[in-house]
């Protein structure tokens, strides 16, 4: 126990400077860390933590996705899709497709073509593409024969409901690349219940223009890869999202995103590699079969605000309005860029429910107010350590601030942001640390009234205390991990700051500790122990 080898010394020592160096930028002035910068090399990364909307102010917005929006175009859509189907199955009708609140109708000339044309009905509801995870399917769709010839399609509520999931996804999508536009430092953008979202921009002080931003509608385009010898004045060089380099694309715009109906991840049933499937509307669906008929072979690029997100080749001609993108997916990459084709444009109207701007005054209270406790909190802890163990509690209190320089070093090399949940969760992990050391110290007192001598003592006291401080540890990081996958917001950011002051804990308080005290052995040659 009281034998440390020379590399864990140096790789202790080292870990140290190391979070000394990371935190050092965030605690000089913008003047002097802009200096600091100049004078490193360019590959040498200097982050500062990252301050949330409560310690720095900024923008707060939410938004609600206007369901009626969502239905309204899924039953467009519907009909449509209602109107294709009929044409290619050669069924005439009367009157046309009509469109109702929550679906269509319409009335067969021939009530005998109802056994006909009620099972390719059914397969209308079915999603493009199903399930990456291989969940039971959803009825998507109640189809109805109501007599007399009169068919009813209505979308059923598991549809909607599924149609404004999408739909806020797809919001996001969108927002986060518009937010991102803006320069600012981690914007959060996240799902609030089931249609709302909220947008939080840090250090925005004018909400106008987060609004405008928000509005904006995002452009998609599906175009024609330029063949070597083309004319350079009918295409354009455009950025490449996934690889490096820059794509000859042609400046006439085969179908626009707007007719994209679906997009969805899903699987070729020959080979089982992950693919995308895409629907577009009975539009975009004959534009895009006659472009693929006229151009097979040829790859064709899909353009998401000027930059090109992918460049599939076309293997055949892609009628009936519907078709897959194969290549080398992953089951994350294909999910990835059905989200993208489905986020060409907001899906629905979102409605602004609540907006304010956190003042930069108000920022500054509350990282006064963070400071003061934290300080306050340390202080005390770093007093009563002192005092109850002398010696050992000099020990103790380096490997508290240790352990309080590795938390923020883990917030800045993570990105993270820091809120005042985080600074809370700083506060609390400050006093589980040292709770570590008084388990050993009064462990290791335990076992020196009861005989044992130093060397017997200390090396009993760490390991007796080692088993019980995991299992403290583990079960408030279990409590950590589950506020975070089920917390948003505020409640994410305290449980970041909790789970790495948890894992902190463990490498400062059992082994930073006893490396310092068998260090102090070898040194002073102690007959008794200081507490």
């Amino acid at each position: 126990m009281l034998r440390f080898a020379t590399w864990k010394v140096v790789s202790i020592l080292s870990a140290t400077a190391l979070a000394v160096l990371v935190i050092l930028p965030s605690l000089l002035s913008p003047g002097a860390r802009a200096s600091l910068i100049s004078h490193l090399p360019s590959w040498v990364p200097v982050r500062s933590i990252v301050l949330g909307l409560d310690l720095q102010g900024g923008s707060h917005v939410l938004l609600e996705v206007d369901s009626a929006s969502v239905l309204k175009t899924e039953v467009q859509n519907l009909r449509d899709d209602t109107r294709r189907l009929l044409r290619e199955q050669k069924i005439p009708i009367s009157g046309g497709v009509a469109m109702l609140p929550r679906g269509v109708q319409f009335h067969l000339l021939d009530q005998a073509d109802s056994q006909k044309i009620m099972p390719k009905l059914g397969q209308l509801g079915a999603p493009v593409g199903g399930s990456l995870l291989g969940g039971p399917p959803v009825q998507t769709l109640d189809v109805k024969d109501q007599g007399n010839g009169t068919i009813q399609l209505l979308v059923t509520d598991t549809a909607i409901q599924d149609k404004v999931r999408h739909a806020v996804d797809q919001s996001i999508e969108v927002l986060r690349r518009r937010v991102d536009a803006l320069g600012t430092t981690e914007p959060n953008i996240q799902r609030q219940g089931d249609d709302r979202i909220l947008v939080e921009v840090p250090g925005l002080q004018n909400p106008e223009k987060l609004k405008e931003i928000l509005g904006t509608t995002a452009k998609l385009e599906f175009r024609l890869v330029a063949q070597p010898g083309e004319d350079p004045n009918d295409y354009e060089m455009l950025d490449q999202t996934d690889e490096p380099g820059k794509l000859p694309v042609e400046k006439q715009v085969m179908v626009q995103g707007e007719d994209l109906t679906d997009a969805q991840p899903g699987f070729d049933q020959r080979t089982g590699e992950p693919i995308v499937e895409f629907r577009f509307n009975i539009r975009g669906g004959e534009r895009f079969g006659e472009v693929t008929s006229a151009n097979v072979g040829r790859p064709f690029a899909i353009v998401l605000d000027g930059k090109v997100i992918s460049a599939p080749r076309i293997l055949g001609p892609i009628t009936g309005g519907s078709g897959q993108i194969s290549g080398h997916f992953t089951v994350e990459s294909a999910n990835n860029l059905a989200i993208l084709l489905r986020a060409g444009a907001l899906p629905a109207k979102l409605t602004i429910v609540e907006e304010r701007t956190v003042g930069p005054g108000l920022g500054q209270d509350s990282i006064d107010a963070g400071k003061r406790a934290a300080f306050v909190g340390a202080a005390l802890v770093l007093f009563y350590m002192l005092i109850t163990y002398g010696t050992f509690g000099i020990f103790a209190n380096i490997a508290l601030l240790v352990h309080i320089a590795f938390i923020f070093a883990g917030l800045i090399l993570l990105g993270a942001t820091l809120t005042l949940p985080g600074i809370a969760g700083i506060v609390l992990t400050i006093g589980m640390a040292v709770d570590s050391n008084v388990l050993i110290y009064e462990r290791i007192r335990e076992e020196a009234h009861a005989g044992r001598s130093i060397i017997s003592a200390l090396d009993a006291g760490f390991k007796r205390a080692f088993a019980t401080i995991v299992d403290s540890n583990v079960t408030m990081f279990v409590a950590a991990a589950i506020l975070y996958f089920l917390g948003t917001g505020p409640v994410r950011g305290f449980a970041v700051s909790l789970a790495l002051g948890i894992l902190t804990t463990i490498v400062t308080a059992v082994t930073m500790t006893r490396m310092m005290i068998a260090l102090w052995y070898q040194y002073k040659r102690p007959t008794k122990l200081p507490i």
